[in-house]
């Protein structure tokens, strides 16, 4: 194997079934960059799940929901900090069925199974001095924090279109939280409106012309309320999964300067309980399809121009858990470090893990908190792989992946 390169010091990451016998050329164009990610392209997510989210005759969450995680462990403390910092999404399935006992709230109950709840589960709570609590381990820790706003407050689901929540948005509860969180000191580095609304029948939907016009409300609500720009956080959105016509629509309607990153999911391993699920992962042809996607939205970002691009700001690989089977083996790796590089040469700006721990596909063990292989490939290309993008020309097998980015840092053997 050969390789070219000028300019610049690279990392490179390689994917392939070859034979060790077979001859290939690789050229890395060091002189110009072809995309830039964010420095913390790395991020990972918290979800809402309670021990009681079963899915495939398992139940592979236990306390790792954001409201009974053991925020005490070392082991999560150290895998946090060894990243130095992380970038951490609060957010799921669940985050538009979350009060926040503040203000005019005073009950909080707990998520409970419910047959006609959103995804299975009655409406739950974040208390304040849970909101504490959390606070005081991400500045221990770090963490860079996107938190995953409550989408549907104050909507109903309609009578005539199942799925379809209808009405305003009501903002009082978030304006009391957000000023609570001001009043504390507490970072945010941003807030994603919503989980997954943007017409995907995955639990509930928001037609975009509505969503386009509730993100202007809040848009101007964290306007008034973090007075100063350079402590404002940025507002997110959609967080669902790409259709072409709704992501239009609602940034046509909401304008330019509004949405200050247009995000996304990415599950493209289907279901966790496929039983070929490892024949996805090593078919690079399965795995080119999902470019698709990346391109669908590229071409969104530069046709509304968000001022931080776009954001996977949810990918499993596989839905519902992940795969038990597969998701914490070292072969995810050939799926994850692949997805990270490709959404890197789609200029998107970070690549948000699902999830730190809990489910199949966490980083960490569930209740050990010892880390899964895919914890170390992350944690590899937040210290190796740097923001700069380069493109790469290849003579080779088509199932040769090869990404390159200039180094983050300096290393002395380039």
């Amino acid at each position: 194997m050969y390789f070219k390169f000028t300019f610049c010091p690279i990392i490179l990451l390689l994917w392939a079934s070859l034979s060790f016998a077979q001859n290939v050329n690789v050229v890395i164009h060091g002189a110009a960059s072809i995309a830039k990610t964010d420095d913390n392209f790395v991020c990972v997510t918290l979800d809402w799940w309670p021990a009681e989210k079963c899915d495939y005759n398992q139940c592979p969450w236990g306390k790792a929901g954001i409201l009974n995680l053991d925020l005490r462990y070392g082991a999560l403390i150290n895998a946090i900090k060894a990243f130095n910092p992380l970038r951490i999404k609060v957010g799921g399935s669940l985050q538009d069925n979350v009060v926040y006992k503040v203000g005019e709230v005073s009950s909080c109950p707990n998520f409970m199974k419910r047959e006609d709840g959103l995804f299975g589960f009655s409406q739950g709570c974040l208390s304040m001095e849970r909101w504490d609590q959390l606070n005081r381990f991400f500045n221990h820790t770090g963490v860079k924090l996107t938190f995953g706003l409550n989408a549907l407050f104050g909507r109903n689901e309609s009578q005539t279109e199942k799925g379809l929540w209808i009405g305003d948005w009501q903002p009082q509860n978030t304006r009391n939280f957000m000023q609570y969180t001001i009043s504390k000191g507490y970072k945010v580095d941003s807030y994603e409106f919503g989980n997954q609304l943007s017409g995907s029948e995955m639990g509930a939907k928001v037609d975009a012309k509505q969503y386009g016009k509730d993100v202007i409300v809040l848009k101007n609500l964290v306007k008034e309320l973090y007075a100063h720009p350079e402590t404002q956080p940025k507002v997110l959105g959609p967080g669902g999964f790409y259709e072409e016509k709704w992501f239009n629509t609602f940034l046509e309607v909401s304008g330019q300067g509004i949405v200050d990153g247009l995000t996304h999911h990415i599950y493209n391993l289907g279901p966790g309980d496929d039983p070929n699920m490892m024949n996805k992962i090593l078919d690079p042809s399965y795995l080119n399809q999902v470019s698709q996607t990346y391109k669908g939205v590229s071409d969104v970002v530069n046709k509304f121009r968000p001022q931080l691009g776009a954001w996977v700001s949810e990918s499993g690989g596989a839905l519902n858990g992940g795969s038990k089977d597969v998701s914490r083996t070292f072969a995810d790796g050939f799926w994850y470090l692949d997805q990270m590089g490709m959404a890197s040469t789609y200029d998107q700006k970070v690549f948000c893990r699902q999830a730190l721990i809990g489910g199949n596909y966490g980083l960490l063990n569930a209740t050990t908190f010892v880390p899964n292989p895919d914890y170390y490939g992350a944690l590899l290309w937040h210290r190796l792989m740097g923001s700069t993008v380069l493109a790469v020309t290849k003579e080779s097998d088509p199932d040769l992946r090869v990404y390159a980015h200039c180094a983050k840092k300096k290393v002395s053997w380039l």
